[in-house]
């Protein structure tokens, strides 16, 4: 199977979004002044005069264009970044893992590897029949991937055998089988002393759940002190009448002292001080 051949957006597309960007501040200038730089100190009459000419800001048209078209490649790149990391985090086990499409299952485990340090291209070459879905290259190493959505079958020794073929045809350095099942014997036994490493469904969930971004803790209402003089207004009775905090009063004739509803005359509740 070949690849199909991408376009120059598609190309910043696949790149971290931040590359598109830079790209397209550097495309600017070199296009806008560089190549009429470049043809005026040419040794050829023709060039040279096409890159006077262009000095007069006859590229400009075509820097835009090639700003505009990082740019959009990487506004393109920054929400496939979204879309990949929210599928990732939104996982809970091997059943949300074995239902989803199989194009999807194969960005949310190019995003593990990619949380774990390797620069990760999606190469689109496995299909939904298999063969090379992802390339990991980190420290110098390069790492071909076949993802197997499997639900029940177990994946036979023929696979592990067609990715050691791609490994020697490609001069990798290492194959993953990742599946969301498991590998029959014989297919255990053929890797055994070879590059590759087969990963299944439990292995997988555990990959997935250690890469997942922390959910964020719930947090509880704070909650609010007691103003100053609380303690003393939770032994204020309150008015029998009205139900309103009552205030310490004194008998103007005999002197004792006595609760009062705060609203009097309107309200005339009373309280006897209890003596401690």
């Amino acid at each position: 199977m070949t690849k199909r051949k991408e376009s120059g957006m598609e190309v910043i597309a696949s790149l971290p979004w931040q590359a598109g960007v830079v790209l397209g501040l550097i495309a600017y200038p070199v296009i806008r002044y560089g190549l009429g730089w470049l043809l005026t100190s040419s040794t050829n009459p023709f060039l040279a005069d096409f890159g006077k000419a262009s000095a007069a800001g006859a590229f400009t048209s075509i820097a835009w264009i090639a700003l505009f078209a990082c740019w959009l490649g990487a506004l393109v790149s920054y929400f496939r970044q979204r879309h990949r990391k929210r599928l990732l985090d939104m996982q809970t086990g091997l059943r949300s893992l074995r239902s989803m499409h199989w194009k999807a299952f194969e960005l949310i485990v190019g995003e593990a590897f990619r949380r774990q340090g390797y620069a990760v291209e999606e190469t689109g070459l496995g299909g939904a029949d298999g063969g090379i879905d992802l390339i990991l290259r980190k420290q110098g190493q390069t790492v071909l991937v076949q993802c197997k959505q499997w639900r029940t079958r177990q994946v036979p020794v023929m696979v592990a055998r067609e990715m050691f073929g791609l490994l020697v045809h490609h001069k990798a350095d290492a194959i993953i089988i990742v599946s969301t099942g498991n590998y029959t014997v014989d297919a255990q036994r053929f890797v055994q002393g070879k590059p590759i490493e087969l990963i299944n469904g439990d292995q997988l969930l555990a990959m997935v759940q250690a890469v997942q971004t922390p959910a964020e803790p719930t947090q509880a209402p704070p909650a609010f002190a007691a103003a100053p003089g609380a303690a003393e207004k939770s032994d204020t009775p309150t008015c029998p009448s009205c139900g309103s905090a009552m205030v310490q009063r004194q008998n103007r004739r005999t002197r004792e002292a006595f609760w009062g509803c705060p609203s009097y005359p309107r309200c005339k509740g009373t309280r006897t001080v209890q003596s401690t």
